[in-house]
């Protein structure tokens, strides 16, 4: 009797400890909440150290979670630099954050981040996210997932960059250009949100 009563304790007892990863994990970020941990610096592939405040310009910032290898990522990179020129010139600041620590010995590691600024022109900020915890504070699940925010550093819009990564030339919805746009001009911005799609960040596991 004694037996059974304890494996239910220890099966109830599992079961609440993966309700709250479940929870943890399906936190987001909210529409109008403020950038979260924007003290915490992050060093970049150029060997400087930034972090979220200092990165955040007149009229906004604009977070992408990204990475190396994801196809996804390889889908939609061909954007970033023009969605920084954008952002740039509505005094928006721009930067990419990597947050697959579990990967970090292998395909994200900061000297293979530097190769892929390289290789792509990069010409925003592309930051390593120590530990996730700048994703974890996010909510961000995949990458790539976007995060724009306005001048009073509120969320504005989340989730993809446009409706058609495969062949930018065939979108048809431009969420954020059309965030982007709309937030500069005063207008409400519709959607505020859209699901994300890409790789899971790949996180280290964590002990309870």
């Amino acid at each position: 009797m004694n037996l059974f009563r304890n494996l239910a304790i220890v099966a109830l007892v599992l079961s609440t400890l993966a309700l709250g990863a479940w929870k943890a994990d399906s936190e987001q970020l909210e529409i109008g909440e403020i950038i979260p941990l924007m003290q915490v610096k992050m060093e970049d592939v150029s060997g400087s150290s930034f972090h979220l405040r200092e990165l955040h310009q007149e009229n906004g910032l604009l977070v992408i979670f990204s990475c190396n290898t994801c196809p996804f990522v390889l889908q939609w990179e061909d954007r970033y630099n023009e969605l920084y020129n954008l952002c740039k010139a509505n005094n928006i600041g721009m930067v990419l954050v990597n947050s697959n620590e579990a990967k970090r010995d292998g395909d994200d590691s900061l000297e293979k981040m530097k190769e892929k600024a390289k290789e792509q022109g990069y010409l925003m900020p592309y930051v390593v996210d120590s530990d996730h915890v700048v994703a974890d504070a996010f909510g961000a699940r995949t990458t790539p997932h976007v995060y724009l925010f306005d001048r009073d550093a509120k969320l504005a819009y989340r989730g993809l960059i446009d409706d058609n990564g495969e062949d930018k030339n065939a979108v048809r919805k431009p969420y954020l250009i059309n965030a982007i746009n709309a937030m500069k001009a005063g207008r409400t911005i519709d959607p505020q949100v859209t699901k994300a799609m890409g790789c899971s960040i790949k996180r280290v596991e964590q002990e309870y």
